[in-house]
């Protein structure tokens, strides 16, 4: 199902380029992400639809029989036990097609990867000074 390598500008090309029940998926899990984190912008990073707020939150993208979400290894560390049902590799979490997508869970992976990179922010510039 991956588009044939089209580079794309925007989250709206990128899904339009699906099947209508993959886009459905898509924009639910674009629409949890702007609802956990409203200040981020939207951008395509790697060819894939990604969210940005002091660094990259996230990332998705939709494959053949599934639908990867990327954010970040620490936050899938952290959240091993609730994740254990869910397919996971190094960094992704993996959404079966046909599956209901846990937009409450992406809610918390996004507050968490918001946290994070405010931390990381705040950490920085709090080195800067010194």
């Amino acid at each position: 199902m991956e588009p044939n390598q089209k580079k794309f500008k925007t989250i709206d090309q990128y899904i339009s380029s699906f099947p209508k029940e993959v886009q459905i998926s898509l924009q639910e899990i674009r629409s949890a992400v702007q609802k956990s984190a409203p200040l981020s912008k939207e951008k395509i990073s790697y060819n894939m639809p990604a969210f940005d707020q002091d660094g990259t939150l996230v990332y998705f993208a939709a494959f053949k029989k599934h639908i990867g979400f990327y954010p970040m290894i620490s936050v899938l560390n952290t959240l091993q036990e609730e994740l254990s049902e869910y397919r996971t590799s190094k960094g992704t979490l993996q959404f079966e097609h046909g599956e209901p997508i846990p937009l409450k869970l992406i809610a918390k992976i996004v507050k968490l990867r918001v946290k994070e990179n405010t931390d990381r922010k705040k950490a920085k510039s709090s080195s800067k000074k010194s």
